[in-house]
């Protein structure tokens, strides 16, 4: 009886060894997952917190110098201010101008590592990014834009990034 008591009580082990492997595998790429989101957590950390009085009144692209997010069904456009002024000659002031954008296509895995490797300089607002579904989407993709904003949405919020719905509904340039 007692055998039978401790027996019961004991994990459940796979009878197949191929199965356990698989099993153990599968935690140790989410541990390793884990460890690499909370490292570009701290990574982003040295970026301050959001200033909305900054940001909120922005809605046009050429004016938003934060990354850009545009969620597609299967991919997601990061879009990142290459130069926010220029000289205009020697000796003189330096002039604002619209930047320029470098746009990156990323799978949902790769964006903490790409929004971690970004300087400070990419996050004048603090760390808040625009987000907009794909305008281009046709109907019966929109369940899967649907399904990729919510998984973005969450790996996001994990990083501690503040996220800012782009304004309107049509092509944000």
């Amino acid at each position: 009886m007692l055998a039978l008591s401790l027996t019961a009580c004991s994990p459940a082990r796979p009878a197949n060894p191929q199965a356990a492997a698989a099993v153990q595998a599968a935690r140790q790429q989410r541990i390793a997952e884990q460890q690499a989101e909370t490292a570009y957590s701290q990574d982003l950390d040295q970026i301050p917190p959001p200033a909305k009085s900054r940001y909120m009144q922005i809605h046009k692209l050429k004016s938003w110098s934060n990354p850009f997010l545009m969620i597609g069904t299967h991919t997601l456009s990061l879009r990142v201010a290459a130069s926010t002024s220029t000289p205009s000659a020697p000796g003189r002031m330096l002039r604002s101008r619209a930047p320029k954008w470098r746009t990156a296509q990323l799978q949902l895995a790769d964006l903490p590592e790409a929004l971690a490797a970004l300087p400070e300089e990419n996050w004048p607002y603090g760390r808040v990014i625009a987000v907009e579904d794909d305008p281009s989407a046709t109907r019966r993709q929109r369940v899967q834009v649907r399904r990729n904003e919510e998984a973005t949405l969450k790996v996001l919020n994990d990083m501690g990034v503040v996220v800012y719905e782009w304004p309107g509904n049509g092509p944000a340039l």
